[in-house]
């Protein structure tokens, strides 16, 4: 049975007073794996006034798989304190300020309304805006829209990446970089998607669905026809760029950051 959870309302904005936070975790499954480190930082006005950042000590073994990927051992949450005293210290820093991640829709933010459900029996409900939509819209022209592309996009420092406050610190400068171009106040130069010879019917339903429900991006000059061909070619799991492979079962599109991400889809 599905999860449900009533989380906050997704947007898509520049706003100037908001919460960018970022977690890691021992794995992808939220259920199974648990939160090991939690990390925020308050922007009002455009400008970093405060963060949070503490390690969690978890009830499982971190996986060397996640070792590798942030940094974080067991030794190292050791003397953490454990999800519930972590969430509580969370949960007050961030009140009721909009919420800012990168790929927080599909992941951190369940993640973090479980911990609060666990802990405190009440999910947290802050409407956010997830900066991997914000890139799929503002910068169609990048192959990959995961953090660190953005950043280098945008000459911003990717040192430290994949430890949760400096994914925050990338991550708002990013948001300010892109905030003036959803708002329309600096253009970037788009790449105009070819036409296919033969399209799908998969591939010309949804790009009629797009034109049916008149899809905008505002401050960019995308088009029903780009917006699909952006969304067509991405991960929406990670944000990572999809390519055709061939299987036991026929040809299918995946990941390329397999193994770390293992989304498919029949080709």
């Amino acid at each position: 049975m599905a999860i449900v959870r009533n989380k906050g309302r997704r947007r898509i904005e520049y706003v100037k007073d908001y919460v960018v936070f970022d977690i890691e975790t021992t794995g992808f499954r939220p259920g199974l794996d648990e939160i090991i480190e939690i990390s925020a930082v308050k922007v009002k006005d455009n400008q970093v006034v405060e963060d949070y950042s503490t390690l969690v000590r978890p009830s499982i073994r971190i996986p060397a798989s996640a070792t590798r990927v942030n940094g974080i051992t067991n030794q190292m949450v050791s003397d953490a304190p454990e999800i519930k005293e972590a969430m509580a210290g969370f949960i007050e820093f961030i009140g009721d300020e909009i919420l800012v991640g990168h790929n927080i829709h599909s992941f951190d933010t369940n993640f973090i309304y479980d911990a609060a459900m666990e802990a405190f029996q009440e999910g947290i409900y802050n409407d956010y805006i997830d900066t991997l939509y914000m890139a799929k819209s503002c910068l169609p022209q990048l192959s990959h829209h995961k953090l660190g592309d953005i950043s280098e996009y945008f000459g911003i420092s990717t040192e430290g990446a994949h430890r949760a406050l400096n994914d925050c610190i990338m991550n708002q400068k990013c948001y300010e970089k892109m905030g003036p171009l959803l708002e329309g106040q600096v253009q970037q130069p788009l790449i105009k998607t070819p036409r296919r010879k033969k399209e799908s019917a998969r591939s010309t339903e949804g790009r009629q669905q797009l034109k049916e429900k008149k899809i905008e991006s505002k401050g960019t000059d995308l088009s029903a026809e780009q917006l699909w061909a952006v969304l067509e070619n991405s991960c929406p799991e990670c944000g990572g760029k999809l390519s055709k492979r061939k299987g036991r079962y026929g040809e299918f599109f995946g990941c390329e950051n397999y193994p770390m991400c293992r989304y498919t889809r029949k080709g």
